[in-house]
């Protein structure tokens, strides 16, 4: 029976490549969609973990995606919160989200103090000398042509100096001034939120409640690091989910519609084909499992294939787009092998219930 199976398949090479191709499909697009958006966000929650930052401090009614927001409240707030017990650093940013050759997010950063949180590591150059100079990161330096000290790159349509590269993993990939920003952006002395460095970090909690007692502050949205990098997860962005769930339905969709219309002209191509089996005794059980040995082999050869496909996008994306990062997960591997492999399986069931039914007499005499 199993050499059967794959004379089948052999016998039809076109029709089966497809139908691996479209499994294949299938595992990438889902394995794609969580890839690059979990690589956004776990990459978010890297760079600012590399902040040195205890707290995170943030305006009445602010979300925890703070860069969507506006820069609301005036960054001079910052004196107040040095003045507290328990407090070392206290550093005002302005966060933009930025739109142009693909989503970004913007640092606008008080050298001096955002420094004090956690030192920065330059590869070449030094810090902002000029009002329009930027420091970016070295993954961005690696990207499209390459960046280096002295280039000049756009930045919500003006052109800035890179003065320094740094190593990655400390805010974003681009930071300017925060008054140059807060001029750009029309939020002069203001800020988005601002880093809270602790004298320890055990007195976070202690630190917090300070902040929330002071004046000014009763409403603000105070997070210790640890909380806020808990809520940095795909359930707590709107529409992931219902998005990641639209793109798995589709792709799952296209797989099983692929593989049914693959199995179901076979079943009629080879009708007196099992016509001659049953007449020899073969049972239904035994044509069912015909059919569904073929449909499995299709889709672990899909699933393969797509997978190696994956592996070799992010391969691609890690060259050509260092800054997109590209997650592939343990989790969501196993979840799209099991999604192609149960909709491969659920294609091909009713073919093969199809062909057990068939009458011997009726097949052989099928012309």
């Amino acid at each position: 029976m199993n050499k059967l199976v794959f004379a089948n398949l052999i016998h039809r090479p076109m029709r089966s490549v497809i139908s691996a191709a479209a499994i294949a499909i299938e595992v990438v697009m889902i394995l794609s969609v969580a890839a690059i958006f979990l690589g956004q966000v776990d990459g978010t929650k890297s760079r600012t973990n590399g902040i040195g930052a205890d707290l995170i401090v943030a305006p009445p009614g602010s979300s925890f995606i703070s860069a969507l927001g506006s820069s609301p409240v005036p960054a001079r707030n910052v004196e107040a919160l040095r003045k507290l017990p328990h407090v070392a650093e206290a550093s005002p940013v302005i966060q933009k989200t930025s739109v142009g050759a693909s989503l970004e997010v913007l640092y606008g950063i008080d050298y001096e103090s955002f420094n004090a949180l956690k030192p920065f590591v330059f590869v070449a150059g030094t810090p902002f000398q000029h009002p329009y100079d930027v420091i970016i990161d070295d993954v961005f330096a690696r990207s499209d042509k390459g960046y280096q000290v002295g280039d000049t790159i756009q930045i919500l349509g003006r052109p800035f100096h890179i003065c320094g590269i740094v190593e990655s993993g400390k805010g974003g990939r681009k930071m300017v001034e925060i008054s140059t920003l807060g001029e750009l952006t029309g939020a002069e002395g203001k800020a988005t939120l601002f880093y809270i460095k602790a004298d320890d970090s055990s007195n976070a909690h202690t630190i917090r409640q300070e902040i929330l007692s002071a004046p000014g502050f009763q409403s603000y949205q105070v997070w210790t690091l640890d909380e806020w990098l808990s809520l940095m997860t795909p359930a707590h962005f709107p529409g992931f989910n219902i998005a990641l769930n639209v793109v798995t339905s589709i792709a799952t969709l296209v797989g099983f519609l692929v593989i049914f219309l693959s199995m179901y002209t076979a079943i009629l191509e080879r009708t007196r084909e099992i016509g001659i089996l049953k007449s020899m005794g073969a049972s239904k059980t035994a044509i069912v499992s015909m059919v569904l040995r073929e449909s499995v082999v299709m889709g672990i050869v899909g699933i393969a294939v797509g997978l190696v496909l994956t592996f070799a996008i992010r391969q691609v994306l890690l060259v050509k787009s260092p800054t997109l990062l590209f997650e592939i997960t343990e989790g969501w591997i196993i979840e799209a092998c099991v999604i192609a492999f149960l909709g491969t399986v659920i294609g091909a069931a009713y073919p093969a219930f199809l062909a057990a039914r068939k009458d011997p007499i009726d097949a052989l005499a099928y012309e």
